[in-house]
């Protein structure tokens, strides 16, 4: 995806939400740690686009949450979530990059309920490229990419990246 498309991915889920929502009074955006930040921004900015008015945007870092910790690190870095906002009684929308296995927004689910009680949770993701280990879907899903276990999906995107961009990479052995 060129960042055109990247654009038209995030303005379609912006869209979806705001319909699904009936409107963005009761939502608020958390982007999971690192690209998913960024995104949600960008979505939240679509929604004002749509609405009128602006919704709280929050970050969370899921690293203490992660299942597979362990392997990373045996010194964890903890970090609490900076949502700047309650998620009491509020429609959340969880960003992030890439839904791959599930693990990643399991861990987040963890981080967010220490926040507070969402009246719920709903996942918008860039790509979704399969390879499910936990029951978990998108609800908004910016495109649909088919890949095999040997291939990897970079998305690119500022501050992290000077570009704009979806790329399909294989692993090398």
């Amino acid at each position: 995806m060129d960042e055109a498309a990247v654009m038209r991915a995030l303005k379609r889920i912006a869209h979806e939400i705001v319909e699904r929502n009936n409107g963005a009074e009761n939502l608020c955006i958390v982007g999971i740690k690192r690209r998913g930040i960024p995104l949600a921004h960008l979505i939240a900015r679509g929604v004002e686009e749509i609405e009128g008015t602006s919704v709280p945007v929050g970050a969370l870092d899921i690293t203490f949450y992660r299942d597979d910790l362990q392997k990373k690190s045996e010194n964890p870095e903890i970090r609490q979530a900076d949502l700047g906002f309650s998620i009491e009684g509020k429609d959340v929308i969880l960003v992030d990059d890439v839904l791959y296995t599930g693990r990643t927004a399991s861990a987040a689910l963890d981080a967010l309920k220490e926040n507070g009680r969402a009246s719920s949770v709903q996942l918008a993701v860039l790509v979704d490229r399969g390879h499910r280990e936990l029951p978990i879907r998108g609800d908004y899903v910016g495109k649909n990419v088919p890949t095999s276990r040997a291939e990897v999906i970079s998305v690119k995107i500022p501050p992290y990246d000077e570009a704009i961009s979806v790329e399909l990479l294989e692993i090398e052995t």
